[in-house]
């Protein structure tokens, strides 16, 4: 049993083959959980949901969407380590970025509804090939621009296909020929397992 402790808790410090960011705006909520439900909790990635959230809210987001997926999800706070096999949201009224495998947050944040662009350009400058960018349903643009630095960067985008309640964040993306996929929800697990697997070969 020892043995098997010691295993489970080495598992957890172990940094992430990918860094997923996942970008939604209005309507998205219903697409955070049909992903994280699709997700296998032993992908080796690690999860960063940046949601548009009214700056006065207080976020119920991780506690939500920690009834979706055995892995944990936490509020991404300042120099907090990013962990495999973990999913992070964004705390409310904050931009989220990311530097050496930890996050860096900016509080209050500096404008509103680009935080999925700034995210996605840094991670898509400290993970290169090994990023992933997701953009789900939302009004505006938000995630367009980021989605160009992951690719221009050797990084892999999708868009939420029709089933977005919300089309405007994932078809400006798609507009801007900067997203490789455009699947279903539940058919991104499988197609980032491909991903990974095309890394080791």
């Amino acid at each position: 049993m020892k043995k098997i402790n010691n295993i489970n808790q080495s598992m957890k410090t172990v940094p992430p083959i990918f860094i997923v960011g996942i970008g939604g705006s209005a309507g998205a909520l219903n697409a955070y959980k049909a992903l994280l439900n699709a997700m296998p909790f032993d992908t080796g990635m690690a999860f960063v949901i940046i949601s548009h959230m009214n700056p006065t809210a207080h976020s119920e987001l991780a506690k939500i969407l920690q009834r979706h997926t055995k892995m944990s999800v936490t509020v991404a706070s300042e120099a907090m380590p990013i962990l495999a096999n973990h999913v992070y949201v964004i705390p409310p009224n904050s931009d989220l970025t990311m530097e050496n495998y930890s996050f860096k947050v900016i509080s209050p944040r500096i404008g509103r509804n680009k935080q999925v662009d700034l995210f996605f350009i840094s991670l898509a400058n400290e993970m290169g090939a090994r990023a992933v960018g997701i953009v789900l349903s939302g009004y505006d643009g938000d995630g367009t621009v980021g989605c160009k630095h992951i690719k221009a960067n050797g990084g892999t985008t999708f868009a939420q296909d029709m089933s977005a309640e919300v089309k405007h964040m994932p078809f400006s993306a798609q507009a801007a020929g900067c997203v490789d996929f455009v699947i279903p929800l539940n058919k991104i697990p499988d197609k980032l397992k491909r991903l990974a697997a095309a890394l080791k070969t």
